[in-house]
């Protein structure tokens, strides 16, 4: 438990603190006194969503692919792997990134944007989106210190880049007068930072990273991509479901969809600890798994369960506490107020459940069974929430769509907590291979080298 909470808490400082920033940054636009400019970046953040989740995914994929070698103690494979992964993973982004440039019009059209709001996304998403290749290099570098077991380096990554963005965003949107325009600078600036942390951390100081060259890259673009590429897919199903969602919620208007955009933002601040949470036990799950400590597999996804619960119930009172004053910070009224009391009195209970679901993907990416957490993930996102907020939407209008949220993820989250326990029990070493053929073997004696 100790452990599972060391790595949390770091990775929580450090995406906590980023999502702090972020709504800073909505926090300074909402104080120009126009709720067509909260929308716009409540509508683009539906679609950019998608772009970062790539992201997110090919560095959950590095997590695990360095972290089982780093296990069985081939340091100079897993360099090497690092060194792959960076050139993919900034290739994959390079052509997100394109598309949806390309496509910025309809895509912000389709989530229900209209008018000067819509145009306002779009050039949002113009702005925002070519720094996506370098943000995709800073998340492999810090899914290596991870793997690592360097938890306090993968936060000065993600910290110090907020720092700088804290710092940009009030000069860039208000005192420069750039407004969103400044909002997006800032973004892409933030992603500059990102990338030259993750580089000087991960490959300069620690020496986790080789440089590409061209041989590994064809070696080993494949063994990361049969992870990456249902791992991204599952990191897909959330921003579907939030796009849905946004469709669900354009029809109550801009104060709704601001209101929407607020709770983006409130959901990665208040629980950035049990997102940091499924990072965190990744590279725990790896290399114990490489290791073949299957004993410690299975007290990592019990604990990471017990401090999930924790963590919500308290995060719960609190955000209850707190939420007059930040419907009155944000300007909120009508609508917008009732899908934020919405939120804080049902949605954030539902993330007892959604941080169980996290916990049992982190075990099937990291462990041989991504395609598992796919399922799992979009059978949430992609099959239950539209239909459930659309009906609670009916009954309860705006708030509606928070309900129906929340009661996909209670019953998805239950049954998949359950199915990761069992399929963690179950492991041996007899069973192990099956799992990954192509993974490194443990060492004959796993006691002998003692993994993370």
């Amino acid at each position: 438990m100790g452990h599972v909470v060391r790595m949390t808490a770091t990775g929580a400082v450090g995406i906590t603190f980023v999502f702090l920033v972020d709504a800073a940054g909505l926090l300074w636009i909402s104080q120009l006194g126009d709720p067509r400019l909260v929308a716009a970046i409540g509508f683009a953040f539906a679609i950019q969503y998608f772009s970062v989740s790539f992201g997110v995914g090919l560095m959950i994929a590095a997590t695990a692919m360095i972290s089982r070698s780093i296990g069985v103690g081939d340091r100079a494979l897993s360099r090497r792997q690092a060194g792959a992964a960076i050139v993919v993973a900034a290739c994959i982004q390079a052509v997100v990134a394109l598309v949806v440039i390309a496509l910025r019009h309809p895509l912000v059209e389709m989530a229900g944007a209209t008018g000067e709001t819509a145009r306002l996304a779009a050039r949002y998403l113009a702005i925002t989106m070519p720094s996506l290749v370098l943000m995709s290099v800073g998340l492999v570098c810090s899914g290596a210190l991870r793997a690592e077991g360097l938890g306090a380096k993968a936060m000065y990554v993600t910290m110090f880049s907020g720092m700088v963005l804290m710092v940009l965003d009030p000069v860039l949107i208000v005192w420069m007068g750039l407004g969103l325009d400044g909002a997006g600078i800032g973004v892409a600036l933030f992603r500059c930072c990102l990338l030259g942390l993750g580089i000087y951390f991960a490959g300069v100081q620690n020496q986790l990273v080789s440089f590409p060259n061209l041989a590994d890259v064809k070696v080993l673009t494949r063994p990361y991509l049969m992870i990456a590429l249902p791992a991204i897919a599952s990191q897909l199903s959330t921003p579907a479901g939030n796009y849905l969602l946004t469709i669900e919620m354009a029809p109550f208007g801009d104060d709704a969809v601001a209101a929407w955009a607020v709770v983006g933002r409130l959901t990665v601040v208040v629980f950035g600890g049990i997102f940091a949470l499924s990072g965190a036990i990744g590279g725990i799950f790896g290399q114990n798994f490489g290791a073949g400590n299957y004993d410690r597999l299975r007290s990592a996804y019990r604990d990471a369960l017990v401090f999930c619960f924790i963590y919500t119930l308290v995060a719960w009172g609190l955000l209850l506490a707190a939420m007059p004053y930040v419907i009155d910070l944000f300007g909120l009224v009508g609508q917008g107020a009732e899908v934020l009391q919405a939120f804080a009195l049902i949605g954030v209970g539902g993330f007892i459940f959604f941080g169980a679901l996290f916990v049992s993907n982190a075990a099937f990416n990291n462990l041989g069974r991504p395609a598992w957490s796919t399922l799992v993930n979009w059978t949430k996102d992609g099959v239950l929430s539209w239909p459930a907020a659309a009906a609670f939407a009916g009954i309860y209008g705006a708030p509606g769509v928070i309900y129906g949220q929340a009661a996909a993820g209670i019953v998805v989250g239950t049954l998949s907590a359950i199915w990761g326990w069992y399929f963690v029990r179950g492991l041996s070493a007899q069973n192990a291979a099956a799992l990954d053929p192509a993974a490194p073997r443990p060492y004959p004696n796993p006691d002998r080298h003692r993994s993370r």
